[in-house]
């Protein structure tokens, strides 16, 4: 049976932001493939309601459940992540170039880097629980959770992926920082990455990624080719100025100039449609997530509790600003789609799963643990 205290505190605002997102990601994306409302379109739409659905009813399941559970089974859900990161490598569908994709019974495809980053926040979660007597730590006692992250980073890199596998180690990172690492420590790991910038370019980084680079750097050097994308992007977003075109008559979007528009960049869609008043607005619920995010974690009775909803806060943080930044020129492109706008279930499913642990988190907050 479940505690009736939990119902007295149902997180009823974080809920509300959802479904407030939820409608705003349907109509947003209906807006951008209506132009071409094909079979094709109409599965796109269908498909990303049922994963609202799914997602939510996914939310409220693991809402239901005590969080600490997650404690104790933090090292098989890790192991079951680096598992399916190994086997998109072998047996993964291709797609654009990138083989990031399970296909599960014909039916749909999975994608694991997702799964993977609540894995590593979980994981993290419980390192630094067990040890959360220490006040400061130092690069030498980090070794296992820079080791996990490091592998998990790899393996997405692999497939490639690099926006992911840089999201990765910058959600450790956060947590790190926030677990009071040393300052002699964050300048050596500062000082470490910058050192093997050279390396991470002479053999990680593929030719296209280094190009987004140098177009990141330089736009206007291939606007009709590798730069087309950023640029399409930047005059849509500016063509919506303050009020916006309104609903359904974005031109740079329904003549097809921008590509990419139901997935990585469906934020310039909306841009295009309701302008900078439209931006303040959705960028208002977003903050109004994150900060329920925080001061969840801040109330948080237990350690484990408390970073869990760190990291989670920083996954959907992270991945909006770099969304965002990617699609507005500030950030090079790295093929992170916006958490709840853009089509993808993978993304929104983990997502709202992720949000159902922070309604437990904050459901159990009077409880003695």
């Amino acid at each position: 049976m479940l505690d009736r205290r939990l119902f007295k505190n149902f997180e009823w605002l974080l809920l509300l932001f959802v479904i407030l997102i939820a409608i705003i990601s349907i109509s947003n994306l209906y807006s951008a493939i209506h132009h071409s409302i094909n079979i094709t379109g109409k599965g796109i739409l269908t498909k990303h309601i049922y994963w609202y659905i799914i997602g939510l009813c996914g939310m409220l399941v693991i809402m239901a459940f005590n969080y600490r559970i997650l404690e104790r089974i933090a090292i098989p859900i890790f192991l079951f992540s680096i598992f399916l990161l190994v086997l998109v490598l072998i047996a993964g569908k291709t797609i654009s170039g990138s083989q990031r994709w399970l296909n599960i019974g014909g039916l749909f495809s999975f994608q694991p880097s997702e799964f993977a980053k609540l894995a590593l926040v979980i994981i993290l979660a419980k390192f630094f629980s067990a040890y959360n007597n220490m006040y400061e730590y130092k690069l030498r006692n980090l070794w296992l959770p820079i080791l996990l992250t490091v592998i998990q980073a790899i393996l997405v890199l692999k497939q490639p992926d690099l926006g992911t596998a840089l999201l990765l180690l910058i959600i450790a990172g956060t947590v790190i920082f926030v677990m009071k690492l040393k300052w002699k420590s964050i300048f050596s790991m500062l000082f470490l990455f910058i050192a093997s910038a050279p390396l991470l370019w002479a053999y990680v980084l593929k030719d296209y990624q280094k190009i987004r680079l140098m177009i990141f750097l330089k736009p206007e050097m291939d606007v009709l080719g590798a730069g087309y994308h950023i640029n399409q992007s930047k005059i849509t977003i500016g063509s919506g100025m303050l009020w916006g075109k309104g609903y359904l008559d974005g031109t740079q979007t329904h003549l097809q100039f921008l590509p990419e528009q139901h997935t990585d960049f469906i934020f310039s869609v909306f841009a295009e449609e309701w302008g900078f008043i439209g931006i303040i607005i959705i960028m208002s619920i977003f903050a109004a997530i994150i900060v329920r995010g925080v001061s969840i974690a801040f109330n948080s009775k237990d350690q484990f509790g408390a970073i869990l909803a760190v990291g989670i806060t920083a996954t959907i943080f992270w991945q909006l600003v770099i969304n965002i930044g990617m699609v507005t020129g500030l950030l090079p492109v790295v093929g992170i789609p916006c958490t709840f706008l853009s089509y993808g279930g993978s993304s929104l499913v983990t997502t709202m799963i992720s949000l159902g642990i922070l309604m437990s988190i904050s459901m159990r907050r009077f409880m003695f643990i």
